[in-house]
């Protein structure tokens, strides 16, 4: 599952081997901002944070560039090994108790690559970052959600099989879509009242980070992917 930057140490020297390709992996066009450092990090005028986050043993190279918190990719080149690698995502902080939202919801459209195992997915935290929620809107290749299946749900416009598991750390409740999507809106806040109110698997958390991105296994040989469309709105 995906981590968030301040918990992990990187085993592989993914920042030295990135710095070797400095921005080449960048797109044609001129971005504002480019990173293939570990952390790197950046934050949008209109509030979110794109971060670069590889975090994983046996990382290879990574390059993120962003326009926008809307129009922003990522070129990566993770081996064909086991275990995620990286998780290179924008993030909105929300702030507010799931009682006290009246709506959470958020697009998104992406062009994901045909090779390579991966998932584009939704990490949603509380502020102790003791829940994870993942929402998987579509993956491919050998990846899985950690945990035991607890059946098939429809929630916020989408049909999810549900997983329920812990790493350690947190509790982890991943959704994964039972048909692939590269563009669409999900709902956020009834799936966040159905692990409150119907599952009872957490009580009144206060939500925190609402990350976007892609939790990359493998990659290797490099592969893009981009966000054409992202936002995250609530109130």
């Amino acid at each position: 599952m995906a981590r968030r930057t301040l918990s992990r140490f990187v085993l592989a020297p993914a920042a030295a081997v990135a710095a070797l390709i400095g921005f080449a992996a960048a797109p044609a066009q001129a971005a504002i901002w480019s990173s293939s450092d570990q952390w790197g990090n950046y934050t949008t005028s209109d509030g979110y944070t794109l971060y670069n986050n590889i975090w994983g043993s046996g990382a290879g190279a990574q390059t993120i560039w962003a326009n926008s918190s809307s129009n922003w990719g990522v070129w990566a080149d993770h081996p064909h090994t086991g275990g995620i690698k990286s998780y290179p995502n924008a993030k909105k902080v929300v702030g507010k108790s799931i009682t006290s939202l009246a709506s959470l919801s958020s697009n998104y459209n992406v062009t994901v690559p045909s090779a390579g195992d991966y998932n584009t997915s939704y990490d949603i935290w509380d502020t102790d970052y003791d829940y994870e929620v993942m929402l998987w809107v579509n993956y491919n290749g050998a990846v899985g959600a950690l945990g035991t299946s607890q059946g098939t749900v429809t929630l916020g416009g989408h049909t999810w099989t549900v997983y329920k598991g812990d790493n350690g750390s947190n509790q982890v409740f991943s959704f994964l879509r039972t048909s692939d999507s590269t563009s669409g809106t999900v709902n956020i806040l009834p799936i966040l009242k159905w692990i409150k109110d119907t599952k009872g698997w957490w009580g009144n958390e206060t939500i925190g980070d609402v990350q976007f991105g892609y939790e990359i296994t493998s990659s290797a040989g490099g592969l893009d992917f981009m966000t054409n469309g992202f936002s995250v709105s609530s109130s």
